[in-house]
């Protein structure tokens, strides 16, 4: 008994370390930082993808390029949406991803509400990657729909203030806010 108790101690610790969350300082209209207590539980596959970008500085530099009054703020495209590299491009933002390939849904019953932060993906479930949205109010229409990976506990105020984009898609015109860097927090 003894033996099997220290296997499994072994394997639990070989495992994949979760951190539990992430500061990220925002720029622009919006000034501060935003902490974001991260939902390993609910998605593990998406929080590592997240905290293995984050730890690699992909996240830094990255624009909110998709923002909708009363709906939610969308960044992390670190492909086309990353300032001061060559790929960069506010018309390309949101069409990007990482190097990395795309997730399986990791859907739950956590609701869409102010403060939760969810994967973007495109009409296919399994193709969440890189980028995500923090909501700033209710949405019930995306409960168990996109897969959520964590909650803002922190700087709500600075999620409130991002510059809003135009439109019905919310495309942000002009200088976006950006996210200058994000940490991963243990």
């Amino acid at each position: 008994m003894l033996r099997k108790t220290v296997a499994l101690i072994a394997a639990l610790a070989a495992g994949p370390a979760f951190a539990t969350g992430l500061d990220i300082e925002i720029a622009g209209e919006a000034n501060g930082t935003v902490h974001i207590d991260l939902a390993e539980d609910l998605a593990p596959n998406h929080v590592a993808q997240i905290t293995k970008l984050a730890n690699e500085g992909a996240y830094d530099n990255v624009v909110f390029h998709r923002v909708i009054e009363g709906f939610m703020a969308q960044t992390g495209d670190v492909e086309f949406g990353k300032m001061g590299t060559e790929k960069f491009s506010m018309q390309m933002a949101g069409r990007g991803g990482s190097q990395y390939d795309d997730l399986a849904a990791e859907f739950s019953d956590e609701n869409y509400v102010a403060g939760v932060v969810g994967m973007a993906r495109s009409q296919s479930p399994d193709s969440a990657n890189s980028q995500f949205f923090i909501m700033f109010a209710p949405a019930p229409s995306l409960d168990g729909q996109y897969t959520v990976v964590g909650r803002v506990t922190s700087g709500m105020d600075v999620v409130n203030a991002i510059k809003r984009g135009t439109g019905p898609n919310g495309a942000v015109v002009g200088e976006p806010d950006v996210m200058t860097k994000v940490t991963v927090t243990e």
